[in-house]
């Protein structure tokens, strides 16, 4: 049985690289030593950041979901209602059905199926309006969080940052670190 998924594969992907790199590094340290001095001997800086974190914890996301449900709240309050419309209209054709005569009961099924139809439709062009505005909202917060993760890379001399692990010390997760920057500069 084969199991392949994109999460899986990055998180081999950079298993492999890290595992990769850590191996050459002494080499690379050896080799670089005679060129680059003092600076061969440096420590080599890593840091993580839980990206699931930040999409849920940061101010930046956070507003973001709050933007998406007060633009999408009177549409999702409409299905609610056409739903509850539906309910009641399928309950007093079970009630009235067996009274009505046919040509009433024909219709009033056609008009529930019609009612259904309409409502699965709106239902769905609801879901792929929302999934693409949270796509967009998610996108432009982790872009933002890629830029404070770069200048807090740069800044704090840090050699990788990765974004997804097996495991990872606690030692070093900048997670904190990076949610109190973009909560700054989104604060500006």
């Amino acid at each position: 049985m084969k199991f392949h998924t994109p999460s899986l594969s990055r998180t081999l992907l950079a298993a492999v690289c890290a595992t990769a790199f850590l191996i050459s590094t002494p080499v690379m340290a050896q080799t670089a030593a005679p060129a680059a001095g003092a600076a061969a001997n440096a420590p080599f800086k890593i840091g993580f950041i839980n990206t699931e974190r930040v999409l849920k914890d940061s101010t930046l996301a956070k507003a973001a979901q709050q933007k998406l449900e007060a633009e999408f709240s009177k549409r999702d309050k409409d299905l609610q209602d056409m739903a509850a419309k539906i309910k009641a209209a399928n309950e007093s054709l079970e009630k009235n059905g067996p009274v009505m005569s046919d040509a009433d009961r024909i219709k009033a099924q056609q008009n529930l199926v019609d009612m259904n139809r309409e409502f699965q439709r709106k239902q769905r062009e609801f879901s792929e309006d929302l999934n693409a505005r949270r796509n967009e909202a998610l996108a432009s917060v982790l872009d933002k969080a890629n830029k404070v993760v770069r200048d807090i890379a740069l800044k704090d001399h840090y050699d990788i940052i990765f974004q997804e692990a097996v495991y990872v010390n606690p030692r070093i997760d900048i997670t904190d670190k990076v949610l109190k920057a973009l909560d700054a500069q989104s604060g500006k």
